[in-house]
């Protein structure tokens, strides 16, 4: 150590300056480079971490909803067919033919309805306990569908 500082020493005044001038960006460089840059890239990878972590809890919190929601539907009660007639005049649609095909199951025709008023109604169905087995929806045109269902209670 000695000999470094003898070195130092008989360097000029401007020589040590620029030396020291040297040091201190030597000391910045390290202490940016070693300790800054790790740290701030640790930060934003659990910045990431922790996004990606509340994304994956509401979507498991959705998931568990969505379970819970499906054990609480209810189940029909009653006779189907006349639950289906009551549901659909509700809707306002006029039922052309309801059989009762036995094993809850029902086959219902729908002479012309709109297409978002009828996939509002059996969303609704399927609330209230009633699952579509079969579907056929044909365009009957003027902006209206023609629907031949099959429809069943919902199992316990």
């Amino acid at each position: 150590m000695t000999g470094l500082r003898t070195w130092f020493e008989t360097r000029s005044l401007r020589e040590r300056r620029l030396l020291v001038a040297m040091a201190a960006l030597m000391v910045v460089t390290i202490i940016w480079a070693g300790i800054v840059i790790p740290v701030r890239d640790g930060l934003e990878s659990s910045r990431a971490r922790y996004d990606d972590a509340v994304v994956r809890l509401a979507t498991t919190r959705a998931d568990v909803d969505a379970v819970a929601a499906a054990r609480r539907r209810p189940r029909v009660t009653g006779n189907l067919s006349d639950a289906i007639r009551q549901l659909a005049d509700q809707a306002g649609f006029t039922i052309g033919t309801l059989d009762d095909q036995g094993a809850g199951r029902v086959h219902v025709t729908v002479e012309a309805a709109r297409p978002g008023a009828m996939s509002a109604w059996l969303a609704s169905l399927e609330s209230r306990g009633i699952l579509v087995d079969a579907a056929t929806l044909k365009d009957s045109g003027n902006r209206s569908l023609t629907a031949d269902l099959i429809l069943k209670a919902r199992a316990s």
